[in-house]
């Protein structure tokens, strides 16, 4: 029972990765800069995104408002941050999982802030507010592509995902938590501050940075672990393999 316990408390000691863990994730984030660029400098193409923007804007309710509005306070980046360190903490006081607990809190972070690098690149106006029917929540700016608060919920989404990976919960995870990272993406379409190719892109985004953090994680993460000895007071953690 007790060797059972330990290996749930270091279940994400080893998370799955791609073979070339450097070299597809850089080629992703090359094709998605691309494909950013290019929206970016294609009027057609931004026309054509922001009439799904101007037709939402034409019926929007109090219902679904509250909704996308509770979800623009939920998933902001302040919130981001409490969240993923919520989790964090609680896999480490609570579960006493050091291991479960730097691992899913790397992956969501990670996974996230690498949507940054796409902003500060791809450089996109977000739409522009003047020309909707309702504009609920302007946001003028020049990080539209992708959308971070979208990045966000597909990142915890992963993150979990992992931590759920191979238990019952697994299934439950997925499905409720891709649930949510729809409804974020539609939100923010449907608030007029993000295009559908911006929260579209968030996804893949994500994806592409889990897809590099976890073989860093796999790499490193046990070696620096073991040089934070205050750590193992906490919960079991393994020895890094050579």
């Amino acid at each position: 029972m007790a060797r059972d316990n330990t290996a749930m408390r270091t279940r994400l000691a080893v998370l799955p990765q791609l073979r070339h863990w450097i070299v597809l994730p850089l080629v992703f984030a090359v094709l998605i800069v691309a494909a950013g660029l290019a929206m970016r400098s294609d009027p057609a193409w931004t026309t054509a995104d922001f009439s799904v923007d101007a037709t939402l804007s034409h019926h929007h309710t109090p219902p679904r408002t509250a909704i996308a509005l509770m979800v623009n306070v939920v998933f902001s980046p302040v919130a981001g941050v409490l969240i993923i360190a919520g989790i964090s903490l609680f896999l480490l006081l609570v579960r006493r999982s050091p291991v479960n607990a730097v691992a899913t809190g790397l992956v969501a972070a990670g996974s996230w802030v690498s949507s940054e690098l796409f902003k500060l690149i791809v450089a996109r106006h977000r739409p522009d507010s003047t020309a909707l029917f309702d504009p609920l929540t302007p946001e003028p700016g020049t990080d539209s592509f992708p959308s971070g608060h979208t990045a966000l919920a597909v990142a915890i989404v992963i993150a979990l995902f992992l931590l759920a990976r191979g238990t019952r919960w697994q299934w439950p995870v997925l499905v409720i938590g891709t649930a949510v990272a729809v409804t974020v993406a539609l939100s923010r379409v449907y608030l007029g501050v993000h295009y559908p190719t911006d929260v579209a892109a968030s996804f893949l985004t994500s994806l592409t940075g889990a897809s590099f953090i976890t073989g860093l994680w796999n790499k490193y993460g046990l070696a620096v672990l073991a040089r934070l000895p205050f750590l193992a007071r906490l919960g079991p953690v393994p020895a890094p393999v050579s």
